[in-house]
């Protein structure tokens, strides 16, 4: 991890925009509708250039969150340069998600960097999460809820199989574009990738953590075990039999590993279509 950083990506258009002069600091000093306001981090939306845009503010994490995170085997984020090029990537593979506008980082310590990246407004968005609530009770369409079953295990493969992983796999940073599904068309956009793991080759570690985190957000909106045998075989593109002859041990694992993150978050123990006693 280099201790310098000073970039700025910026397209000429905004730079205009902001005024000129130090543009990095009028960046970090922006202020707009507020999405997100974390310690040492800030989402907000506001108008620039004439274009509504998100802009992610990072203020430096300090030396005991990365040493919390190093001590953990966790890799720190440190600015938002992780987001930066994760969006970049996604781009490169034909993963929607939300357009790349600008880019700075400036400082002398990676514990103090200060850091923004700016991306469009995606506009008429909804979470899988929030569309696929009451699932379990109201059923979609069966040609529908396969569309996004297919949708959703594409952008997984897609992700793994060139060395990506989330980080943050939940089912609330998938989000539909509602203008285009309610033209009968499926595009899903995959948000919140500020945590991203970029590598050559995933390790297997990395990708449970993905499955597992998806399978947990999944639990409470009524798929049925067919439907989750359909996401794996799409996911890894095999044959149900051969899946289970060289993968079993590994879905065990994550779905040991789901129950344990529904149980922390919920204070019990999810019902899931592969128990004995679901119906």
């Amino acid at each position: 991890m280099p201790w310098h950083c000073n970039q700025l990506e910026m397209p000429p258009e905004l730079s205009k925009a902001l005024g000129g002069g130090d543009v990095f600091e009028r960046v970090m000093e922006l202020q707009g509708q507020v999405f997100r306001d974390v310690p040492g981090r800030r989402t907000i939306r506001l108008n620039l250039a004439g274009h509504s845009c998100f802009v992610k503010l990072h203020f430096g994490v300090g030396w005991r969150e990365i040493f919390k995170n190093l001590f953990s085997l966790r890799l720190p984020i440190v600015s938002a340069l992780t987001e930066w090029r994760a969006i970049r990537r996604l781009t490169e593979l034909g993963i929607p998600t939300t357009p790349a506008v600008a880019y700075g980082c400036r400082g002398t310590s990676p514990a103090r960097w200060r850091s923004f990246v700016i991306t469009e407004d995606l506009g008429d968005i909804i979470s899988l999460e929030d569309f696929c609530r009451d699932w379990a009770k109201n059923p979609p369409p069966l040609h529908l809820k396969r569309q996004l079953i297919s949708a959703v295990a594409h952008i997984a493969h897609t992700l793994h199989d060139n060395g990506l992983n989330h980080r943050d796999f939940y089912l609330c940073h998938f989000c539909l574009d509602a203008k285009r599904l309610s033209a009968g068309e499926i595009r899903i956009y995959l948000l919140d990738l500020h945590r991203m793991g970029i590598r050559s080759i995933i390790l297997q570690s990395a990708c449970k953590k993905d499955m597992a985190a998806l399978y947990f957000s999944t639990l409470d909106i009524g798929l049925t075990r067919g439907d989750y045998l359909r996401f794996l075989c799409h996911y890894r593109g095999m044959r149900l039999r051969e899946l289970f002859r060289s993968e079993q041990a590994f879905w065990v694992q994550v779905d040991r590993r789901a129950r344990k993150l529904y149980n922390k978050f919920y204070g019990r123990w999810p019902v899931t279509p592969f128990d004995h006693t679901a119906k």
